[in-house]
Order: C-alpha cells, then structure tokens, then sequence
C-alpha cells in the first residue's frame, strides 16, 4: 500500500479528483485529496484563476501543508493542473516522499530533490500550460538534480484530457495515463496494482 496526497486542479476539488482517488484505492493504496478551496469550485479556466487568486497562494499552500501533516513522510505527492504547482512547492519540504505524479502541468523541482527521486508528468503535446520548449528546459534543469524525471506526451489530447466531465476528454490517452501511475506505484515500497484498477467500479 503507498499513501498518496493528491492536489486538485484549479477548477477546484471535483468528481475528476474523486474519482482518480477510487481509482487508486481500487489499486491498494491510500489517498487524501485535500480541499485547498474549502468547497468553493468553478466551471472554467478564468473563473478557476479567479478562484485561486482569491484564495491566495500563500493559503493555499498553507492548506496543503497542514493536510501532509497527518501521511508518512514516504507519501507520494500528485497534482493535478495547479495542484502540480502545489506539489512543486510542497516538494522541498517532503524529501522523504517516494515519488511525484504531475497530471497536465508541469511543477519546479528544488535544488535539494533527493537524487533518483521518481517524478513523472502527464501532459498534452500540443499544451499551452506545458509547451514543449518549456518540457525541454524542465528535462534539463531536473537531469542536473539528478532525479528520475519522465514526460509522457499525449498527441492531440485537450489539456484536461483525463476529465471526462470536459470536452477536452480523451478515454484513450486517459487510460494509458492511468496504467503509467499505476506501473510507478507498483515499483515503489509497499505498492501493488490490480487489473481491476484499471477502470472505475460501475455506478
């Protein structure tokens, strides 16, 4: 079993976050998915960066740090969107953490990121939010930290292509992502995966 804190978007805590945490518990794990906006979500890109702003980062990042308190110091951390960005400021303090997922956005790695530390990112090719010039540069900077960092590109997908909820849906590359996080897990201490896990439980 491997603890996992996964991040909401900006849009806010959502049936997508949800229903990537039962996907995972499904696998064997165990998943907090922290509400950094206290129950306040939005419905488009603007109206999220709205939100966000409202909030403030600094708040934010305070409500993510008080929601580690209670995991192991090995949990994974994941994000998703603006919650990568969240991880990437959490990341410095979490040295222990065995791994770090980044769905549709990339995240900054600090300097004092445990060597071979795990950090696999997810994101659309052609993505504004991750442009590939941008994918190269982060490629670098994590190869002179000397993490395991990997891009995994999805080809025509819309930048939330995991959201079923959105236009930008794509069910394949959705599943090839989710069979990618669900491989990384199974390689870390105390992970495991199950076929089962592959597709969320009919409601």
């Amino acid at each position: 079993m491997v603890h996992i804190a996964l991040f909401h978007s900006v849009l806010g805590l959502r049936p997508v976050e949800r229903s990537a945490a039962e996907r995972l518990r499904i696998a064997g794990h165990e998943v907090a998915t922290p509400d950094l906006y206290q129950g306040r979500t939005a419905s488009t890109l603007d109206q999220g960066f709205a939100l966000m702003n409202e909030v403030g980062w600094p708040v934010i990042t305070q409500r993510a740090r008080r929601a580690l308190e209670g995991l192991p110091a090995d949990a994974v951390l994941a994000g998703i969107s603006m919650g990568a960005g969240v991880v990437g400021t959490l990341l410095a303090d979490r040295p222990q953490a065995a791994a770090v997922l980044l769905l549709h956005a990339l995240a900054d790695i600090p300097a004092t990121a445990r060597p071979g530390l795990p950090i696999h990112a997810h994101v659309a090719d052609p993505d504004d939010f991750a442009p590939r010039a941008d994918i190269a540069a982060w490629l670098d900077a994590a190869d002179r930290t000397g993490v395991d960092a990997r891009v995994f590109t999805y080809p025509h997908a819309g930048h939330f292509y995991t959201d079923a909820s959105l236009p930008d849906y794509d069910e394949r590359a959705s599943g090839v992502t989710w069979r990618r996080i669900l491989d990384l897990l199974r390689l870390l201490p105390g992970g495991r995966s199950t076929a089962a896990s592959l597709a969320l439980p009919k409601r």
